[in-house]
């Protein structure tokens, strides 16, 4: 194992690594985009502006750096697999996590668009939703988890969906017919329902 610690907000570092690990090792198989963080937001508060760019830099533009560090290297060699770590958050818009949502729902839209560009060049594009996995960033959750998963129990899931190259994947099983449910679910019906679920603290 040969770590690389860089800062996924910045792509000259990112771009630095890349280029010197396939250099030494050439394309590699697979690269996972994992690195997120989280907090609780209020949309209605203009402070919490500052909490949305920082979630956008880290969760949406980390990711797709990270990925677009590699992809050349991989299409080049024509195989690979590039895997985004979203979540089911991204699906629909829940309240006091609208941040952490919004920046979800844009890392799963853009690894559709980067599936499209790279079809046909051998290199997957896979997107994984887990929902409650047992990590820092959901213990400060003040309320109930459903399906909350271990890190260790999340882990062997994850990676065979990644294995089986699995365009979007749903992680547990029982979050994936939440996820059913949620996505077609009438706005004003949904509206009801989040309005009156719990949310993450706001730091």
């Amino acid at each position: 194992m040969v770590p690389y610690p860089v800062d996924v907000t910045e792509d000259a570092a990112l771009v630095a690594a890349a280029d010197d690990f396939t250099a030494r090792f050439g394309a590699p198989e697979l690269v996972i985009a994992n690195a997120g963080i989280s907090t609780g937001t209020g949309s209605e508060y203009i402070e919490d502006m500052a909490k949305l760019r920082q979630l956008l830099a880290v969760n949406v533009v980390g990711m797709a750096a990270s990925l677009a560090a590699f992809a050349p290297a991989m299409r080049r060699a024509g195989r690979g697999t590039l895997a985004c770590i979203a979540s089911v958050a991204g699906f629909r818009g829940l309240a006091g996590n609208g941040a952490y949502s919004a920046s979800k729902a844009a890392a799963r839209v853009w690894t559709e668009s980067l599936r499209a560009e790279l079809y046909g060049s051998g290199v997957s594009v896979v997107c994984i939703c887990p929902g409650y996995v047992d990590t820092p960033l959901t213990r400060v959750n003040r309320f109930h988890m459903p399906f909350l998963l271990s890190a260790d129990e999340a882990a062997p899931r994850i990676a065979r969906a990644i294995a089986a190259r699995r365009r979007l994947a749903v992680i547990p099983w029982q979050m994936a017919l939440v996820s059913l449910v949620l996505r077609p679910m009438p706005g004003w019906l949904f509206d009801r329902f989040a309005s009156r679920a719990p949310r993450k603290p706001r730091n």
